[in-house]
């Protein structure tokens, strides 16, 4: 829920009541994170049009289960989503387009608008300061010291399994900030859409890096049992 006084339109970058909703069945947008897409769906096409109108913002949201049956309609979608800014639009032929998202603020929907070629809804956002360190959140439970070592040990471990040296040294990097490297795992990790949805629904930061270290805990044991048959 957003706080007294805390509206769209209050921000550090103004985000409108109401937005147009891009949904997916694939794809989980969160704050401090960039997206990148491609436009290419006539409606969609009109949403990027009029967004780029109208304050730039798209709200990214998640298909619930049995979507695909209805994708051409408006088949029902998660209402607490992630707003995010257009930064960068490339026009292509025929209409299309690439753009590039920046992840803003979670949002929840209050009321879903069906008019136009794509849907709109109005919505609240989250917190307008969120908590910037784990360590801010008032009921804290360290593991093993920290929990930002702990998930830091763990990211580490599971990225270079999977040979990603360079997503190694970011995360090792304490100049970041625990939003930006819980957000940033949170994007990036290879989670399924539901998982990162799970992710995006915690309800503060510390919770959100709990999820974390729980869903990395889980692949890494299974990894562990899986080269013992080996």
């Amino acid at each position: 829920m957003p706080a007294v006084n805390d509206t769209p339109s209050s921000r550090a970058f103004p985000v409108p009541e109401i937005i147009p909703i891009f949904p997916l069945p694939n794809v989980v947008l969160f704050p401090d994170t960039y997206l990148p897409l491609h436009i290419f769906e006539p409606r969609y096409r009109e949403m990027v049009t009029d967004a780029s109108r109208e304050g730039s913002c798209i709200g990214m949201a998640l298909f619930k289960q049995g979507w695909e049956s209805q994708y051409y309609g408006n088949p029902p979608i998660f209402s607490l989503g992630c707003v995010g800014r257009m930064t960068h639009i490339e026009p292509l032929q025929d209409g299309r387009s690439n753009l590039i998202l920046q992840g803003l603020y979670r949002y929840t929907i209050q009321e879903e608008y069906f008019d136009a070629r794509y849907r709109k809804a109005k919505i609240t956002l989250g917190p307008s300061e969120p908590f910037q360190t784990i360590a801010e959140e008032p009921v804290l439970s360290r593991v093993e010291g920290s929990v930002r070592a702990t998930l830091t040990a763990l990211a580490t471990r599971y990225l270079q399994s999977r040979k990603a040296d360079k997503l190694c040294e970011l995360v090792t990097d304490e100049a970041m900030t625990d939003r930006i490297l819980v957000n940033g795992l949170s994007s990036c990790l290879d989670l399924t859409p539901l998982e990162k949805q799970f992710l995006l629904e915690a309800e503060s930061l510390h919770r959100q890096t709990r999820r974390l270290i729980d869903f990395l805990k889980f692949k890494l044991d299974g990894e562990t049992q899986l080269s013992g048959w080996g």
